[in-house]
């Protein structure tokens, strides 16, 4: 048994893409985005951010249909690009969102008990790991059930917003960012939308992924942006630039500021829920992505087993659980996961490098390659105008999977 049984239809898969993408992102990220682009340039950088995730969802749905098996970019690049370039892509995926899955559970066990956050976020992990662990079907139910709470407590902010905020519209015009602020503003968003190519890494569990892959991963992409221009709207016009700017927990002062203080916990633990939901599916993720590496030995080999009952990869979903919960208990990833940030878009801007290989698909008017051009470019801009740390942090990490990859070619 060495292959994932197809179960996942087109509702099941915008569900994960959905469970990925209304992270706790939604919840903090329009107060850093503010800070960068002024009152004026959040919309700008919204869209922007939109955009780009738009042309790599593109990039991402083409080549998850011409190759529908676990490993997402990792697997275009070996095939369209060459074996380095797919290594790069699955490396910064495994490194960047193993740090990730640890920061989101740090962030579950803040907000439950903050005095034992470490044990509560491994707890976490754990419980995670063993809804993957028992099938597909039972990662899409839960996801399922967390998108639906999720979503009532981003409809709640909206309505208190508009009903009780007021909402003045005056203040989306609030100058105090420049062009480089509305990028940098676009770089932090861009990651609000990280998860939508969650589909595609899970593309051998899709069925029929030549029609379902490319439906499900606009589809979830699109419901998430226009969610976010409304909050966006909300945010900013109960708020105002300054405040919305200052704010560690953006959504949580907007119920605030329309009078209604008591709601604060909702919003908290919409969140709570809501990261839950991202780390059910990176590990999920992460997990197939060790998997496809291990089929081709860039990883050890042993992680290549898929349980015959569950299929499921389920040694390389453990291992993944035993390194968070290693990093969630003797490390401190909230503050040091910029890194994180610039491998993720590398690994995109390596997606929209293998789509451009492909050639014009005839049956399509969108002029696909042109989009994925434009995710490349869009991908590079973002990178090279986050923050230096982040990206100082990102290549240092790619550059250490570079030599090991290298010295074991040359060993071989």
């Amino acid at each position: 048994m060495d292959q994932l049984a197809r179960r996942l239809g087109v509702p099941d898969a915008v569900v994960i893409g959905l469970g990925s993408m209304l992270g706790a992102g939604v919840f903090v990220v329009f107060g850093p985005a503010v800070a960068a682009a002024g009152g004026a340039g959040l919309l700008p950088a919204l869209v922007l951010a939109g955009f780009v995730a738009f042309c790599n969802a593109t990039s991402s749905a083409r080549l998850a249909a011409r190759y529908p098996e676990s490993g997402g970019t990792y697997v275009y690049g070996r095939e369209r690009l060459g074996p380095f370039a797919g290594f790069l892509a699955g490396w910064g995926f495994v490194v960047g969102k193993t740090a990730s899955c640890a920061a989101m559970a740090l962030t579950i066990g803040a907000y439950l008990w903050p005095g034992q956050a470490r044990l509560v976020a491994a707890g976490a992990v754990l419980a995670v790991t063993a809804v993957n662990l028992c099938g597909i079907g039972k990662t899409a139910a839960v996801t399922r059930a967390l998108v639906a709470l999720v979503l009532a407590v981003l409809a709640l902010v909206t309505v208190v917003g508009l009903v009780g905020g007021p909402v003045d519209l005056g203040r989306l015009g609030e100058p105090g960012g420049s062009a480089r602020g509305v990028l940098t503003a676009a770089g932090l968003l861009f990651f609000a939308f990280a998860g939508y190519a969650r589909i595609a890494t899970l593309g051998e569990e899709v069925r029929d992924p030549q029609r379902t892959i490319p439906r499900a991963v606009p589809l979830a992409l699109g419901v998430v942006l226009a969610i976010y221009l409304v909050l966006a709207v909300v945010a900013l016009g109960v708020l105002g630039a300054d405040r919305l700017a200052d704010s560690a927990a953006p959504l949580v002062d907007v119920v605030t500021a329309a009078g209604l203080p008591g709601l604060a916990w909702v919003v908290r633990a919409g969140a709570t829920i809501a990261v839950v939901g991202v780390l059910l599916s990176l590990v999920a993720g992460v997990g197939r992505t060790t998997l496809a590496m291990a089929r081709r030995r860039d990883l050890p080999g042993a992680l290549a087993a898929v349980h015959p009952v569950r299929q499921v990869p389920h040694r390389a979903e453990l291992a993944v659980a035993a390194v968070v919960i290693v990093v969630v208990l003797l490390g401190d990833v909230r503050d040091a996961i910029g890194f994180s940030s610039c491998t993720v878009l590398v690994y995109y801007a390596i997606t929209n490098a293998a789509a451009l290989t492909l050639g014009r698909d005839p049956d399509r008017r969108l002029p696909v390659q042109v989009l994925a051009g434009l995710g490349l470019v869009g991908c590079l801009l973002l990178v090279v105008n986050l923050p230096l740390s982040s990206v100082l942090a990102g290549f240092a990490v790619l550059a250490v999977g570079a030599a090991w990859h290298f010295a074991r070619q040359r060993s071989r």
